[in-house]
């Protein structure tokens, strides 16, 4: 692989103004030699066109930018100091933004781990850390970027269901934090080799295809009661269990099984009711 070298030439203020004095001298040159044609004046003639010709090599480096040079296409190195610079003429000077930049995928259409034809989107932050790898690595890393982060999206889609109600299983819609660590480390993994870095990645969007929206909606609707429903029943048997043996150990009440059993049914009823109980007083005993 090609790695990044510097090469930031030299400073092109002071090698203007020598150049610009040089060539004025040259014009000053002609001017007299003019007068009486012979080798002097095609010297500096020449002298002039060499001046014009090391002119060509000046140019410029933007803020977080950097100029990739190359000699018929052998890689000379990059330079990154900002200002005027000057470089051999014959080098080929490629700007190559480093700039921290933005980008959103298109909406695919793909399927969870479950199965489910799903809809899903992301956004990147990215930026160019290595140029010689950006430029010469890939054909193009701009498109490079776009096609390996809808192919990671793609794949990380496949890797988790869209929804669920165990926390313990990661979902692409209950963890979000995750699920974008994920995306970045396999957006990172392919985009190595061109030389850039991922600073950022998250799910911009994210919902079930249409064909499937509504029947999706009812069933996360029925696991979402279900689930409430397991909570409920844990949360209560725990309830009971715990009046239960505060009741023998403060010595309140002395309960057989069948009394235990009634009790627990009707703590059960009033804890786990869609409703609010209705209080019934009962004037006799369970035995009559």
């Amino acid at each position: 692989m090609i790695r990044e070298r510097e090469n930031e030439g030299l400073p092109g203020v002071p090698v203007l103004l020598t150049l610009l004095a040089f060539g004025g001298l040259c014009i000053y040159a002609i001017v007299q030699a003019a007068e009486d044609p012979g080798l002097a004046l095609i010297a500096w003639i020449l002298a002039l066109l060499l001046t014009v010709f090391l002119l060509v090599g000046l140019f410029m480096v933007n803020p977080n930018e950097g100029r990739v040079l190359q000699l018929f296409g052998d890689y000379a190195g990059t330079a990154r100091v900002p200002g005027l610079r000057w470089a051999n003429p014959l080098y080929t000077k490629k700007r190559i933004s480093m700039r921290v930049r933005n980008f959103e995928s298109a909406r695919l259409k793909v399927n969870d781990n479950e199965g489910n034809p799903i809809e899903i989107a992301a956004v990147v932050v990215w930026q160019v850390v290595d140029t010689a790898e950006a430029v010469f690595e890939v054909d193009d890393y701009n498109n490079y970027v776009k096609v390996q982060t809808e192919s990671a999206l793609r794949n990380l889609a496949t890797s988790y269901p869209y929804d669920a109600h165990d926390d313990a299983l990661i979902s692409l819609r209950g963890h979000t934090a995750t699920v974008a660590d994920h995306l970045k480390k396999e957006i990172q993994d392919r985009l190595g080799r061109a030389g850039c870095d991922v600073i950022e990645a998250r799910i911009s969007h994210l919902a079930y295809a249409p064909e499937i929206a509504a029947s999706m909606l009812q069933r996360q609707q029925a696991g979402a009661i279900i689930a409430a429903r397991t909570r409920i029943v844990e949360g209560a048997v725990g309830m009971v269990e715990m009046a239960l043996e505060l009741l023998s150990r403060r010595d309140i009440v002395e309960l057989d099984n069948e009394r235990k059993a009634a009790m627990v049914s009707n703590l059960l009823v009033v804890l786990c009711a869609d409703r609010e109980a209705q209080p019934v007083v009962n004037t006799g005993t369970i035995y009559q």
